[in-house]
């Protein structure tokens, strides 16, 4: 991440960018973070997600759409793991992750609607690589998104 935060990108660049409504939690040892964007859709089933994570993140950010379901944790531990050894620089989920207080020691950004025990279903059901939409914002694969406490946005260029 560069040194300049969401609302310097904001001041300079407003009209460029797509801003996060304010729904996320922050977990993850790393508490800013950016990188080109690489998606996820599924629903209640991480296996595209654990499938992402295992492969080269090569500084990106996954952005999994998880349709927002609370009822199942799309993210834990083994796959924040995963995605840092694999070099992802974070993770957005809307959704749920587990295993919370193991993944704050990670060196990954991770934002989520919240935390659930109970860990998702394994269908091999999903997409990757498509637009999603949440959060009031459209995120398309090679898309670049900037997270920090003060919130997320997207560009669809890099602002480096």
């Amino acid at each position: 991440m560069t040194t300049k935060g969401t609302a310097d990108y904001c001041d300079a660049h407003g009209d460029e960018l797509q801003v996060c409504e304010p729904i996320f939690q922050a977990y993850g040892g790393r508490h800013a973070f950016a990188g080109p964007v690489s998606t996820v859709r599924c629903f209640e089933d991480n296996s595209r997600v654990k499938e992402a994570v295992e492969s080269p993140g090569a500084g990106r950010v996954l952005v999994v759409d998880g349709g927002g379901s609370r009822r199942r944790a799309l993210f834990g531990g083994n796959l924040g793991s995963a995605a840092v050894k694999n070099g992802w620089a974070g993770v957005i989920i809307y959704g749920c992750i587990r295993d919370s207080a193991e993944l704050g020691l990670l060196n990954l950004g991770i934002r989520a609607l919240g935390t659930m025990p109970l860990r998702s279903d394994k269908r091999g059901e999903g997409e990757r690589d498509t637009p999603v939409r949440f959060a009031g914002v459209t995120f398309r694969p090679g898309d670049h998104v900037y997270a920090d406490e003060d919130g997320v946005i997207v560009a669809h260029r890099s602002l480096d």
